[in-house]
């Protein structure tokens, strides 16, 4: 906001410059060229009269200094006024052009907004003892919908959580992530383990596919992470299906890398044979988190192409997060690693990113 008031102050200070010019330079040179290049800055940052304010001074400065040069004439007077006047108009007319871009860009914002917020809803921020927090940063600020994905459903055998990428990018992947999350509200009620929640996703992901007739489609896949907690909150069950390993944050945060003891590939690929897959389980002790995220943070690199290991760096943060306050919320560790993954990549980020964090608090 102060850098918007600033910049507003740039036509003014064209003018400023263009008197010096002409009055340090010789009577022959004039900055009439450099006045009309007020007005044309002032397009995308004033409102019309305020165009047509900066175009009227740059006139009557125009005027005042071929007077001072006893310049002004039909070539150092008339001519330089109507060429000022012309680039007034023209000025106003691109800033109209720029105003309705804008609001058709802002409505275009709006409708991928809650289009976003239809397609992928924020999860509660609370389900039974459990603590929930999610976040989805674009790559692109326009683009508010991508391919990345995570749900949390409170169901009959527990809190099940999926979080997902689907491969491709634009309005394929949307609807491959509609797919996938349709199939997983309604699998996730009725499977009675994950293995048999893991298998419906494959099929309806099949079907999916099969139904299309779209080779991008039937050639999709999701690296997906589907954990379920245990009743009480003692212990998370998690499948793997190519996806980057969570991290478990203790109350002390340290992080640990809840990797998979087996290998397992992505979802979608059951036509091309079929693997076995392991259910792990870990301990959820109280004060802990459990941190999914999609490799738009692991696969994070800096100039030097180093890539970002949120392992190692968040429990930095975490530490010196406790040193100045209250341990931090689930909401406020996520921000805490969407801020040190924009500082590791200077601000560059290469892929979308959906955060997911789930806390255990130290009472329960």
């Amino acid at each position: 906001m102060v850098r918007q008031s600033r910049a507003r102050w740039i036509p003014v200070g064209v003018i400023a410059l263009a008197v010096v010019i002409d009055l340090v330079t010789p009577t022959d040179v004039t900055s009439a060229p450099l006045l009309a290049t007020a007005p044309v800055a002032a397009a995308p940052l004033l409102s019309p009269p305020g165009i047509i304010a900066i175009g009227v001074l740059s006139m009557a400065v125009q005027v005042v200094l071929a007077r001072v040069d006893h310049t002004f004439g039909w070539h150092g007077g008339v001519a330089n006024q109507l060429t000022l006047l012309a680039v007034t108009v023209l000025a106003v007319l691109i800033n109209r052009t720029l105003t309705g871009q804008s609001a058709r860009t802002r409505r275009a914002q709006q409708v991928a907004a809650v289009a976003q917020a239809a397609v992928l809803p924020r999860p509660p921020s609370r389900l039974g003892d459990l603590r929930i927090a999610a976040r989805y940063v674009p790559a692109e600020d326009e683009a508010m919908i991508g391919g990345d994905l995570y749900v949390v459903q409170e169901t009959p055998h527990g809190v099940r959580v999926m979080v997902g990428d689907v491969r491709g990018k634009g309005l394929g992947a949307v609807g491959a992530v509609c797919a996938d999350l349709g199939a997983f509200r309604y699998a996730a009620d009725e499977a009675e383990d994950l293995p048999a929640l893991v298998n419906a996703l494959e099929g309806a992901l099949l079907r999916e596919g099969g139904r299309s007739g779209d080779q991008e489609r039937e050639e999709g896949f999701t690296t997906a992470l589907i954990a379920e907690f245990a009743v009480g909150l003692d212990a998370v069950r998690i499948v793997n299906r190519g996806h980057p390993p969570p991290l478990l944050l203790d109350a002390e945060g340290t992080a640990t890398a809840l990797e998979p003891s087996q290998e397992a590939p992505p979802l979608g690929m059951a036509a091309l044979g079929t693997w076995s897959f392991p259910v792990d389980t870990f301990p959820f002790p109280p004060g802990a988190t459990l941190l999914c995220y999609t490799d738009g943070v692991t696969e994070a690199r800096d100039e030097n192409g180093v890539f970002y290991d949120a392992a190692v760096r968040l429990p930095l943060l975490l530490r010196h997060r406790s040193l100045v306050g209250d341990p931090p919320t689930p909401a406020q560790i996520l921000q805490l690693l969407i801020e040190d993954v924009g500082r590791h990549t200077g601000g560059r980020i290469q892929d979308d990113q959906a955060l997911l964090a789930l806390h255990r608090p130290p009472g329960v």
